[in-house]
């Protein structure tokens, strides 16, 4: 998988907890914290729209 190309859902999903979990426990500096809480953002939108994407492909099929 090239580098650009975004992770599988499930992945992105383990990476977000793991930021998450990683910025609860409050032990990195402030660059660091930013640094995964901007890259938590970024995956939580990510996912966000791929859950969009997906429940609109699920109502298209149930109209057909």
């Amino acid at each position: 998988m090239p580098d650009d190309a975004p992770l599988p859902f499930e992945a992105a999903l383990q990476r977000l907890e793991s930021l998450v979990q990683a910025l609860e426990d409050g032990n990195a500096d402030l660059d660091t914290s930013l640094a995964r809480y901007e890259e938590g953002v970024g995956l939580a939108r990510d996912l966000l729209a791929r859950l969009d994407a997906a429940e609109l492909r699920v109502q298209e099929l149930a109209l057909e």
